[in-house]
This record gives structure tokens, C-alpha cells and sequence, in this order.
């Protein structure tokens, strides 16, 4: 009859965890004194694993050494007999049995804690754009009061090309100082920009005439009305669409106040006649900046995004003669603030999937902004 262990563990330095477990059970059977005989003993097994990382990139616990100590004994043989019949059956029986019986016992339930940490490689995807994949970068390290692992990212578009990320670590100095018995998950700025550059096609839009509520009137004279040196040559009152289209990929930023998203996108003005095929009118280049917030649903990192300012449009090519766009700029952050950010907001509801780290939940975690000095 084997009782529920008690597990005590510590982390050792340089190495990986210390763990003290206390098993006590009851040993049953007949006496060779006749009738039955009950025996319950408790023994503290200690035992040293190393934390490594296997060829996959996963931490992976592995039991060194595993020592068994009996701390006590209780029979219900009659006290005359005890002391030659415990000295034998310990020197005989219980040193040479238990650690056959209890180190594998404790082997076997780090391979139950590995089993776990497989599933952190595990491909997860980003809706139909690609997938994340998490993987140890170094070997994990352990301290007297946490053990740190350092992850790679590895992200695939849906074509299946990696995207290149730099692999530039924070160095642990630079980090917020750790809280007490908590898990922290540190995500970089680089990170989340290859993220959102794995997502920015979806972030393509048409935008036309009454779409959404308050944009403003999409034609030809409203054009005009802003850029009259071009009025002479655009088809009066014909509907105009804007077509957004990320040109690079986006920039994350993290400050300790305020995070930032920078887009660079092309505004591409068409007139789009009933009648015949949409042309070409100009193509403005935007720079957009959008506040970025933050927040964990679903066991994931939401993001959403706030149009803040539009540091610069410039003419890129035209049809219709070249022209002052300092006017187009309120209509254009009209535009990006009425339909296109929300648009973009919508595509980056799926979330960034969070690294499974041995069953941790999220829906809790305080989040926190900072920027690495």
C-alpha cells in the first residue's frame, strides 16, 4: 500500500533541480511466526537531475544519481523479535529492493514532466498566414532562484519561406527584476514585427465609397476639390477606391509608456468607372504610427492598434501630373482611422500563440511594457 509521495524540490545551480521525495508505504504478508504481518516504513529518496536541451531544442530533465535513506520502520511482529528481525530484513531486504523499486519510480516521472515540455515545439498556426514554432536557442540555464530558458522563434509563411528574425537576446541584467514564485515570458520587439510581417498581407484592403460610417466622400470631385491642379484632367463625380498595401514589413517598438507600430504602406487612388476597368489616378507612400495595446485573451497575446499619426506621405507616381499631397492628408487619415486600421485590427485578432511551458496559463498574467537599455 503505497501512499500519495511528498515532493520537495530545489533548484541547483548550474545543474537543474534537487528534488527530496518521502515515500511511505505498508508492506503486507504472512509471518513466518504464523498469522499476518504488516510492516510500514518511510524512506526519503533524494536524487539530482540535470536540465539540458535535446537535439529537438527541448528542455529535457535527466535523473544523475538517486539515493534512498529509510527514515523509520513500524511492524506489528511482537517487540522481543524486533530488533533481530528488522536488523536483518533492513540489511537484506529493504536497502537492496527499494532503490530498484523507487529510483525508477522518480525517473519516471521526470519523463511525465518531459512529455510535457515536448509540446512547446509543437507548430501552431497563425490563421491561414503561416505558423510559430517555439524552440530552446541555449541551453537552459539555472540559477539558485529560477531556471531561464531563452527561445527561438521560428516562423514560416504560408508558402512555406522562414522569415528571417534577428537573434539578438537581452541580456538577463536588462530585464525587469523577477517577482517572487512567478513565471515570466519575455517577448522582443523583433519578434512581434516578424510576427505582424507574416500577417500584413492580410492587412490589404479596398477601400471604396460608403463603405463604413465616416468616411469621407470617395469621388473624383472631392479630388479635385483638394488638388486643383489636377481637377482639369480627373472624369468628373466618378468613384474612387484606395487601395492599402503594405510596401516593408512592419516595426515594432517598446517603450515603457507607450508601444508603437510603424506601417509602410502604398495608397494607390483609382477611379473605378462603372463601365469600364478601374485606372490608376496616383500612389501615395505612407508612413503610418499606430499605438499599439496589449492584452491576454485565449491564452494568447492580443494586440490592437490606434492610428496616431502619419509622419509622412509623399507623392510616389501619378497619371494626372505631379501635385502638392499635404492636402490629401487629412482625408488620408481619415481613411486609415475609419477603415483601414480597424480592418488591420480585425486580421490581428487571432492573437500571438504563447509558448506551452508545461501546461501554464495565461488568462492571469499582468503585462508589462519596457524597453532593454
Amino acid at each position: 500500500d503505497l501512499r500519495p509521495p511528498m515532493v520537495s524540490l530545489a533548484i541547483s545551480p548550474g545543474s537543474g533541480l534537487f528534488m527530496a521525495v518521502l515515500v511511505q508505504m505498508t508492506i503486507a504478508g504472512k509471518s513466518f511466526i504464523g498469522g499476518n504481518m504488516e510492516i510500514t516504513l518511510a524512506a526519503n529518496l533524494t536524487g539530482t537531475s540535470r536540465l539540458l536541451q535535446n537535439a529537438a531544442g527541448i528542455p529535457t530533465f535527466s535523473l544523475k544519481n538517486c539515493h534512498i535513506a529509510v527514515v523509520s520502520v513500524k511492524t506489528n511482529l511482537p517487540n522481543s523479535m524486533l530488533p533481530k528481525v528488522m536488523s536483518k530484513f533492513l540489511d537484506s531486504t529493504l536497502q537492496k529492493v527499494l532503490p530498484g523499486l523507487l529510483c525508477p519510480a522518480a525517473d519516471a516521472m521526470l519523463n511525465l514532466v518531459n512529455a510535457k515540455f515536448t509540446d512547446i515545439t509543437s507548430e501552431i498556426p497563425l490563421g491561414t498566414a503561416g505558423t510559430l514554432q517555439y524552440a530552446l536557442l541555449n541551453p537552459p540555464v539555472t540559477t539558485e532562484t529560477f531556471i531561464e530558458l531563452d527561445l527561438k522563434t521560428i516562423l514560416h509563411q504560408k508558402e512555406g519561406k522562414e522569415v528571417d528574425l534577428p537573434m539578438d537576446q537581452p541580456f538577463l541584467a536588462s530585464l525587469p527584476p523577477k517577482r517572487g514564485a512567478t513565471t515570466q515570458i519575455i517577448l522582443s520587439a523583433n519578434f512581434l514585427s516578424a510576427e505582424l510581417s507574416i500577417l500584413e498581407a492580410s492587412f490589404n484592403l479596398d477601400i471604396s465609397n460608403n463603405m463604413v460610417l465616416g468616411l469621407p466622400p470617395l469621388v473624383t470631385t472631392m479630388l479635385g476639390d483638394l488638388i486643383p491642379e489636377i481637377s482639369g484632367v480627373l472624369p468628373p463625380s466618378q468613384p474612387v477606391v484606395v487601395e492599402m498595401r503594405e510596401a516593408k514589413a512592419p516595426v515594432v517598438t517598446i517603450m515603457p509608456d507607450k508601444s508603437f507600430v510603424q506601417l509602410f504602406s502604398t495608397a494607390e487612388f483609382r477611379v473605378s468607372p462603372s463601365d469600364s476597368a478601374p485606372e490608376s489616378l496616383f500612389v501615395l507612400d505612407v508612413h503610418s504610427n499606430l499605438e499599439a495595446q496589449f492584452a491576454i485573451a485565449e491564452e494568447k497575446l492580443q494586440l490592437s492598434l490606434a492610428l496616431q499619426s502619419l509622419p509622412r506621405v509623399a507623392l510616389a507616381s501619378s497619371s494626372v501630373g505631379t501635385f502638392d499631397e499635404l492636402p490629401l492628408k487629412r482625408v488620408l487619415e481619415d481613411i486609415i482611422h475609419v477603415a483601414y486600421v480597424p480592418s488591420i485590427n480585425r486580421a490581428l485578432h487571432g492573437g500571438v500563440p504563447l509558448p506551452n511551458l508545461l501546461d501554464i496559463t495565461y488568462g492571469r498574467a499582468n503585462i508589462s511594457e519596457f524597453e532593454v537599455g
